[in-house]
C-alpha cells in the first residue's frame, strides 16, 4: 500500500461528505468573494 493511502481516502471522504451535506441544506453555501476596488474611497 502507498504511504498516504489512508490520508488520501480521508480527504476524498471529507470532500464528498461536505458536498452531500451542502446539497441536503445542512451547510451554508460557499461564500462568494466580493471584488473590492483598489481604492476604498471610491
Amino acid at each position: 500500500m502507498a504511504d498516504n493511502y489512508l490520508e488520501y481516502r480521508r480527504e476524498a471522504y471529507e470532500r464528498r461528505k461536505e458536498e452531500w451535506l451542502r446539497k441536503q441544506g445542512h451547510l451554508p453555501r460557499k461564500p462568494r468573494r466580493l471584488e473590492k476596488p483598489d481604492d476604498e474611497a471610491l
